[in-house]
C-alpha cells in the first residue's frame, strides 16, 4: 500500500495533448467560440447555437458537434489572432459559404438575446477579412436578427 502511495505521488504528470493544428473547419468554431466570449458571458444559449452550428455544417451528431466545441473552445483561449483565423476559411472556403459562416457568427452574437458592441465588432472584422461584401453581411446580420 505505500508502495502505491509513494508510485502516485512520484509518478510525473502526464503531458497536456497539444492543441490540434486549425484548419477551415476548426477556425470556424473557434471564431464562433470567440464571440460568443467576447461580450465576458459564454452562456448557454451561444454553447447551444453553437453546437446547432456545427452539426448542421459539417453533418456531425449532437455529441460530435460537442466535443469539437470543446477543440474550439481550447483553440478559443490559446489563439491571438483572430484574422488568422478567419484567413484560414477565407482561403479554403468559396465566398458563398463564406457567406453563410458570417450568418452563422451573427447567429452566435444574437443568441443570448443582447446586441453587444463587442461581439458585432469581432463579427465586422471576420467578415472584412472574409471579403464579404456590405449587402451580404447586412443580410446574414437580418436573417440572425429573426426569432
Amino acid at each position: 500500500m505505500l508502495e502505491r502511495l509513494k508510485k502516485f505521488f512520484t509518478q510525473p504528470t502526464p503531458q497536456k495533448k497539444p492543441l490540434p493544428e486549425p484548419d477551415a473547419r476548426l477556425a470556424l468554431g473557434t471564431l464562433l467560440v470567440r464571440v460568443a466570449m467576447a461580450d465576458g458571458a459564454y452562456l448557454f444559449e451561444e454553447v447551444e447555437e453553437i453546437d446547432r452550428i456545427l452539426a448542421k455544417a459539417y453533418g456531425l451528431k449532437p455529441l460530435a458537434a460537442a466535443k469539437m466545441r470543446a477543440d474550439c473552445e481550447k483553440l478559443a483561449l490559446h489563439i491571438e489572432d483572430d484574422t488568422d483565423m478567419a484567413r484560414r476559411i477565407r482561403e479554403a472556403v468559396d465566398y458563398e459559404h463564406r457567406r453563410e459562416k458570417v450568418a452563422a457568427l451573427w447567429a452566435v452574437a444574437m443568441a443570448d438575446g443582447v446586441n453587444d458592441e463587442r461581439e458585432q465588432a469581432l463579427v465586422e472584422l471576420v467578415e472584412e477579412t472574409l471579403g464579404i461584401e456590405r449587402g451580404d453581411s447586412e443580410a446574414a446580420r437580418a436573417a440572425a436578427s429573426i426569432p
